[in-house]
């Protein structure tokens, strides 16, 4: 089992909490509070591009 060190749970409204996760491996983890135990991993890199790409507004449609 993974050692995964989550971060504080990012909310929207709604009560739609997302938490941010790393292990010691370099791998990243995005989470629905709550159901942690269910997870999307991937490296740490590629969640690094990920917040960049949101924040340069690569994701704006979805909103």
């Amino acid at each position: 089992m993974n050692d995964i060190t989550w971060e504080d749970p990012f909310c929207g409204e709604g009560n739609s909490c997302f938490r941010l996760g790393t292990d010691n491996g370099g791998n990243a983890y995005i989470a629905v509070a709550g159901a942690e135990d269910s997870y999307l991993s991937d490296s740490c890199e590629a969640l690094r591009t990920l917040i960049r790409d949101i924040k340069a507004g690569k994701a704006d449609h979805l909103l």
